[in-house]
This record gives C-alpha cells, structure tokens and sequence, in this order.
C-alpha cells in the first residue's frame, strides 16, 4: 500500500519543483477562501443584517494582514533555508524556550488544520449532498486516514496526487467570480438563494453600539484572520524544495499569497454582491417558509456558486462544490508536511522522541505522519467533525509563530547589521528589518484580539494543550540530557575492566534439548563458575528432576533447586541472582534462559511466558546480564518461508533468503 522502500540516496529525486510544491504547502491557505469569507459574515450577523456591511473593510484588513505576513516570510526562508521555519528563527534569536513556545503551538495549530479542514471538506460535500449529513464522523475520519496513507509513500507522491485537485478548484473559482463580476457589470448581478432572507439579532432588536460593536467587528475579523493559517508551512519545508531553495520557496510563497488574496477577495465580493445571508443558527433566519429545525443552510460558496452559475443543478455548481470539497479536504496535506518536518527538528535537539526524527521506507517522517493522524482523528471523533465547534481551538498557535518568529527575524537583521559594513548589504538589511517589524506589530496585535475574543469560546483548549505540549517537551529534554550524563563514559579504561568473576546460571525446567543447548553455550562462555538452576513449585516434579538429571551424567555441578513454598517461579530466581550479585558486586552474572521460537501467534501465549516474567525482573538487577537460549520449532520454519523478507531488510540492502 506504501510502496516500494527507497535508498537514502534517492533522497535527491524526491525535491520538488514550484509548481509542485505549490499545492503541497500552500494548499490550506489557498483553499481557506471557501471558508474564511463565511466565517466573517457568522460572526457578523450574530448582531443582524444591519452589520453585514462592515464585511469589506473587514476583509481589507484580512488582505493587508496577508500581505505582511508573506513578505515577512520570504525573509525567512531568505535567511533560514535549513527549515524549521518560525521554530528555526525564534530558537537562534530569542531563545531555546521562547522556540519551544512556537513550537508547542504550530504543532498544535497543525493538528487543527487537519481538524478543521476535513471538517469544512465534508460540510461542502454535506452542501451538496444534505443526505449524508449522518455520516459526517465516518467520512472525516475516512479522509484522515486516506491523507495519511497517501502521506505515507513519499512527499513527492503526495504532490502528484494533490496537485490537479488543487489546481482545479483555483481555476473552478477564478472561473466563478470572473463570471460572477461579469453579470454584475452587465446588469445582470446574481443572487443567492438566501438573499430574502432576514436574520435575528442573537440578542434580540437591539443595536449594538460602542464596545459591543468593537468587540462584533474584531471577532469577526479573527475568524476572517483563518485565511492566513499554513502561510509558516513553505518555511518549514524548504529543504524540500529543489536548488535554489531560498530563492523557489520565495517563488511559491510569493505566488501563493497573491492567489489566495484573490480568491478571498473575488469569493467576499460576490457574496456581498449576491447578498448571502447565512446565521449560525438557522431559526435565526425570518421569511425561511419551513421548519427551522430541519433547513440545512448550504455554505456560502455552495450560494455563490448556485447564484453564479444559475442554480444547484448547474455543472458549474456542482463543479465548484466537488473541487471545494476535494482541496478542502486535501487542505490538511499542509498539515502532513509540515507536522512530521518540526517534530523532525523537534526530535533531533531531543525535545520529541527520536523516532520521530527517522525517515520511512518512502523516505517520508513516517512516525510524523501517523501521530498527526492520530491524534487529528480523536479531535474529529470529540467534536462530532463540527467546524463551528473546532474553529475556536484555530490559528491561535498560528499567530503565536508569526508574532515571535517576526521579532526574532528583527534581532536577526539586527546582529547582521552590527556586523556588517558594506552599505548596499545594510540598505536591503533595513528594508527586510522594517518588514519583519511591521509583521511582529501587526501579527502581535492580531494575537491580542484573537486571544480575547476566542479564548472563552474555546481557545483555552489550545492555550492548555500548547502549554502542556510546552511542559512535555522540557521534560523529554531533560530525560536525555540527564541519560547522556549518565551513560557518558568518564575513565574508559574503568569501564573496561573486566569483572572479577563470571558467574553463568542456566534456568533448568527440564532436561531436553533446549536445555542442554542452553549448558553448552554457557560453558563455552568459559564462565569461573557454572551452575543449573530450578525452581521446585512441586516438590515430586522436582525430585524426577534430579533423578533425570543425575541419569543422564551431566557433568555440570549437582543441579541446584530453589524451594518455593507459594509456587512462584519468578520470584525466588530473582532473590537468588539478587543475593549473588550482593555477596561480590563486582561479579558479572549471565543469566540463560532456554525459550522456544514458534511460527503461529497463538503459540506465543502457550510458551515462554515464565521467562518473559524473569527477563522482565532481572533487567533491573545492576550486574545481571540475561541471555536467550533459542529453540526453533517446526512451526518456526513455516512463518521465515523462502523468499519472505524481514522489516526493513529492502531498506537495508539484504536480497531475499
């Protein structure tokens, strides 16, 4: 289902072109037109229609916000083209803490793009299709999994599959609101199937005025802010990109702002010009002519697209609705790329577990991809695949990096320009500092308000899991700084002196051949002493046993019995090594412990299970070393077939056996 493994040197092939990278990073901010227009005008009309009309200025600040952030972060991959984007920035300018900060929230944040884009995905699919509405759960996580699973044979597969989806539904909307604004100039503006409807205050007829309008207008445009989430991805992957990176990942993030502010731009247009009137409740909407309680409101896309193209059964409308859909879903593919690239950089400075930071057989951060969809997957099945639910717990963590990472680009062009004499250098220096200012005030200020108005509507949930995140990985740090101490070797040749004596215990349950497998290896470990180990659970059972051993003349000492009154095994093996290890602390024991190897999985539960106990104990006796003895069964010798290949052996070169 993966594919075949891929060499470490295939790496190489796996870099992208611009056109392919395109809708790999930036395909969440370019789709999140199809949600950010609407996400302004909810929030609006929580007041009435009456306040419908600050949605242009509301959007302008969304577009000037845009264009901030994308030249700000063309200076970024401009000057950081290793990756790791704002987590990269904020690490080697403000520090190690005020990284993991932005760390902690992008990884959080990119686990909501994940959420709220399969969501938003499916409610189109939902618009066009209101019979599935009960399967909304299944078919997101459905999604999740399919992401996942394509994520998985390799970044540049992934690229080909999501390339034309995306490249669709851009054209399919420039399409729309070229036609759109046509029929508008022409006289002949549409009309949305909602524009005869009248909405409700949510607080009943009265205006809103002062602080409370203040208070509207800024949570309206941080929900509208949603448009800039995945901007920070295209910094993340540049190592993805071919040569010259710096220089194509500025490419594509430069292209990628300007379709995105278009498209925002054309989509809120056309839903002012054909008047779509959508509440978050739709028993809020007046002259509605049927029972509330079962109208599912179609998205505001889905309006502008029925308005545009003359109705919903137009193939314009169901064009538009397939291609929202598939990008909306596939949106969460920047999410895909750009959580497994930071946990890499996260896990190798050893603030995530190393696996992480390993590449699959398709040469794609496998354990990344699966963690993300994972935990992506139990947000979708807690909040029942809701976007109105999910949007709050959205793009707090975004702007959390933008804010930071701009600050830290300032003191970054800072030292440079303290450093550096030659005036030409110094002028493009200041501009690129000017910028990355302009961006840390800009986006700081937008953090303020998206903080205060979203935080009691659900935020906290973000703020409490970026900061136990936050706390999770000071702690995995501060494992492996305290386990290198630990094992670092400080006099080698103390550490290699041998011990003064090797004791070999070989565990004895009866006298068969695993057994006496077992006592050949350990005395041709030429051991100072050798002894036979049981443990009489029946004192019958274990009297045979001695008979049987003394039969059969094996010239290993008298086979030594433990006496065990409340039928354990375990235990009285463990206190005998233990007091061993007591009576000479410098002795090495070696435990061998005969086990058999089985070919069917239910054969495991019948077998072995005394000697998983006893490994399991003795590994926390210091000076106790635990070997296994095997032996292969016949049913072994079906489950390693001819031509069967163990995991990884493709990756590691070996041919089949």
């Amino acid at each position: 289902m993966v594919g075949r493994a891929l060499r470490s040197s295939e790496l190489g092939e796996a870099l992208l072109p611009k056109r392919v990278a395109l809708p790999i990073f930036a395909s969440d901010p370019l789709s999140s037109v199809a949600y950010a227009t609407q996400e302004i005008l909810l929030v609006l009309t929580l007041g009435g229609l009456a306040y419908v009309h600050f949605t242009p200025w509301i959007a302008a600040a969304v577009v000037a916000l845009m264009t901030v952030v994308v030249l700000s972060y063309q200076q970024v991959v401009r000057a950081y083209p290793s990756g790791g984007g704002s987590y990269e920035v904020v690490s080697a300018n403000l520090g190690e803490r005020a990284g993991l900060v932005v760390g902690a929230a992008l990884l959080v944040d990119y686990v909501m793009t994940v959420a709220v884009s399969v969501a938003s995905g499916v409610d189109n699919i939902i618009s066009a299709v209101p019979q599935l509405h009960a399967q909304r759960v299944p078919m997101a996580l459905g999604f999740v999994a399919l992401l996942a699973l394509v994520n998985l044979r390799g970044v540049r597969e992934s690229g080909r599959t999501f390339a034309a989806p995306t490249y669709l539904f851009v054209s399919g909307v420039l399409i729309m609101i070229a036609t759109g604004l046509f029929r508008y100039l022409a006289g002949d503006a549409p009309v949305a199937e909602s524009a005869s409807y009248g909405i409700r205050p949510q607080e009943g007829d009265a205006q809103l005025a002062g602080v409370a309008l203040v208070l509207l207008v800024l949570r309206a445009f941080s929900n509208g802010c949603t448009a800039l989430t995945g901007v920070e991805a295209i910094s993340n992957g540049v190592p993805a990109f071919r040569k010259p990176k710096s220089r194509n990942a500025a490419i594509t993030l430069a292209a990628m702002g300007l379709i995105a502010v278009t498209m925002f731009v054309g989509v809120t247009t056309l839903a002012i010009v054909s008047k779509v009137h959508i509440a978050d409740d739709a028993c809020r909407l007046t002259g509605l002519g049927e029972d509330c309680s079962t109208y599912q409101q179609r998205t505001v896309m889905a309006q502008v697209a029925a308005a545009v193209f003359g109705g919903e059964r137009s193939v314009g409308f169901y064009y538009i609705q397939a291609a929202t859909a598939l990008v909306l879903v596939l949106a969460a593919n920047t999410a895909f790329n750009g959580f497994p690239l930071l946990s890499s950089v996260l896990a190798q400075r050893r603030y995530l577990p190393r696996q992480l930071h390993s590449r699959g057989d398709r040469l794609a951060f496998s354990n990344g991809i699966v963690a993300l969809a994972v935990t992506a997957g139990l947000l979708l099945w807690g909040f029942k695949a809701s976007v109105t639910a999910l949007i709050h717990l959205y793009i707090l963590g975004v702007f959390t990096s933008f804010t930071l990472s701009q600050t830290g680009m300032v003191r970054h062009w800072n030292q440079l320009m303290s450093a550096g004499s030659d005036p030409a250098l110094r002028r493009r220096q200041h501009i690129a500092r000017v910028i990355n200012a302009v961006g840390a005030v800009f986006t700081g200020l937008v953090l303020v308000v998206v903080l205060f108005t979203k935080f009691l509507d659900g935020a906290w949930l973000a703020v409490l899991a970026a900061g136990a995140l936050w706390l999770l990985m000071r702690a995995i740090r501060g494992h492996y700084d305290r386990t290198t101490a630990e094992l670092e070797s400080t006099d080698p040749h103390a550490d290699l002196s041998s011990p003064s004596r090797v004791l070999a215990i070989v565990l004895v349950s009866n006298v068969h051949k695993p057994t006496l497998r077992a006592l050949a290896y350990a005395r041709a470990s030429k051991p100072d002493r050798l002894e036979a180990l049981t443990v009489a659970v029946d004192r019958d059972e274990a009297r045979a046993l001695e008979e049987q051993w003394q039969r059969f003349g094996i010239d290993v000492p008298p086979l030594k019995v433990l006496d065990s009154p409340y039928r354990e095994v375990t235990r009285p093996v463990v206190d005998y090594v233990r007091s061993l290890s007591r009576e000479g602390p410098r002795d090495m024991v070696g435990i061998y412990i005969p086990e058999y190897v089985v070919g069917r999985w239910w054969e495991n539960l019948l077998h072995n299970q005394s000697a998983l106990r006893i490994k399991a104990r003795l590994r926390f006796t210091p000076g106790v070393m635990v070997i296994s003895v095997p032996w292969q069964l016949i049913s072994s010798a079906r489950a390693d077939h001819h031509g069967a290949r163990a995991p990884g052996s493709v990756r590691r070169g070996e041919p089949p056996r």
